[in-house]
């Protein structure tokens, strides 16, 4: 086991109750950030990598890797304008984030980590959720930053399902 995914690393902030549109925002998308945290944590590098909802090919370090490709697409290149290309690639150019019989975890965490940290500071520095991303490299279209993180909390929230599925069929764990 590595510390990368360490039980003690997953612990959740509760949304306040009261804030504005951005500190709302912010902590319900971390709150999902973090509840992912604790789907995978405690787990060997063989229950992350595993495939337990056959025919479904999905695992939670391949989710993991999914969640860092989704952090660097929308909040480093739409709202950026960074371009950076995908962390897990195959040779077509096709993504490979959930090919993951020889992916490392520690490298996936910090990858996934490193995105949600970045982000932070993105949307942190935005002037206000008004603030446009957009599509590259054609540019036709754009998001809203609000858009953005409501998509976030949807997404990590779609996933988490997920998530919670893959590991009560590893250990029987189940809730949040």
């Amino acid at each position: 086991m590595t510390d990368a995914y360490d039980r003690a690393d997953a612990a959740r902030t509760e949304p306040p109750p009261f804030g504005d549109e951005r500190a709302t925002l912010t902590a319900f998308l971390d709150f999902q950030r973090d509840t992912f945290a604790m789907k995978c944590a405690g787990l060997t590098t063989d229950q992350l990598r595993a495939r337990p909802l056959l025919p479904a090919t999905l695992s939670l370090l391949g989710l993991t890797r999914h969640l860092a490709e989704v952090e660097r697409g929308w909040f480093r290149n739409v709202l950026n304008d960074e371009a950076r290309p995908g962390f897990w690639k195959h040779p077509d150019g096709s993504f490979a984030e959930f090919d993951v019989d020889d992916a490392d975890p520690d490298e996936a965490f910090a990858i996934w980590r490193r995105e949600c940290a970045h982000a932070r500071e993105l949307v942190a520095a935005a002037p206000s959720l008004d603030v446009l991303g957009h599509q590259r490299p054609t540019g036709d279209q754009s998001w809203s930053l609000r858009w953005i993180l409501t998509h976030m909390i949807e997404e990590y929230a779609r996933h988490n399902g997920h998530a919670d599925l893959l590991r009560e069929h590893l250990d029987g764990r189940t809730g949040e």
